[in-house]
């Protein structure tokens, strides 16, 4: 399995515009970091987790061709407003499969109407094939993937457990019961947006508490605000097996 970092910053990504903060000014590629998302591979199978406004951008980056599905973790913007950009896929290889729970996918089909209509479509629109996501285990490709579920703040989101590897992002609290479906895990990415308290995020302690607790083999740490500091210098203050995830990183495990 082969995951791509394809955004790693929060909601402004960073730079944040118009921001004189000293990591919006770095030189380092691996302080810009677009919105959040991965992209995950296995065999012949291609499934990206969230669409956000970089979408294009990060899909002609990654030179990625074809998609199976968007997964979604949950409505919120930076998560959701490049599903337009599907439209090449959707040109080449109809109809996209999109998984989302039943709030989101209802979210989706309200922003984005002229993409889910059934009368009258614009011939130029995209179109999906809707699978809603329960707190169960659904196959896609040949493997089960396993939902886990969190808040953010007071809304719900979903992250995801394929096989060993796991993927959460804008996460704040998890009950016990969901963190005991992340046992056992070679790569955990996780959300940690800075070092101080957020209502609605992780903060860096709190990740790396969740982190210390499942002791995944490696974690690695995304959903990035420019006040968590300089790449370079968070990661030498990190533990052995924890690191921070930039744009276009490629693991494999």
């Amino acid at each position: 399995m082969k995951i791509t970092f394809l955004g790693t910053g929060t909601s402004q990504g960073i730079p944040v515009i118009g921001s004189t903060n000293p990591v919006c000014l770095s030189t380092n590629p691996k302080d810009k970091r677009l919105r959040v998302s991965v992209l995950v591979e296995w065999d012949s199978y291609t499934y990206v987790i969230d669409c956000g406004p970089d979408f294009r951008q990060q899909m002609l980056r990654a030179k990625c061709t074809k998609i199976d599905a968007v997964i979604f973790t949950h409505e919120h913007a930076d998560h959701t407003a490049g599903l337009d950009d599907i439209r090449p896929y959707f040109f080449n290889q109809g109809a996209i499969p999109i998984y989302a729970h039943k709030r989101v996918l209802g979210e989706l089909t309200r922003r984005f109407d002229y993409i889910f209509t059934t009368e009258n479509k614009y011939p130029g629109a995209p179109s999906v094939v809707q699978h809603e996501v329960k707190n169960e285990a659904f196959p896609i490709g040949n493997i089960e993937v396993v939902p886990i579920n969190a808040k953010h703040y007071n809304i719900q989101v979903f992250g995801y457990r394929f096989q060993n590897f796991a993927y959460l992002t804008d996460i704040k609290t998890i009950e016990d019961s969901e963190l005991q479906k992340l046992k056992g895990l070679d790569v955990l990415v996780i959300n940690a947006l800075r070092e101080t308290e957020h209502p609605s995020h992780l903060n860096l302690e709190q990740a790396l508490e969740i982190i210390a607790y499942l002791n995944p083999k490696r974690a690695y740490l995304t959903h990035i605000s420019h006040l968590l500091g300089f790449h370079d210098a968070v990661q030498q203050t990190l533990p052995e097996n924890v690191f921070l995830a930039y744009d276009n990183l490629q693991i494999t495990i």
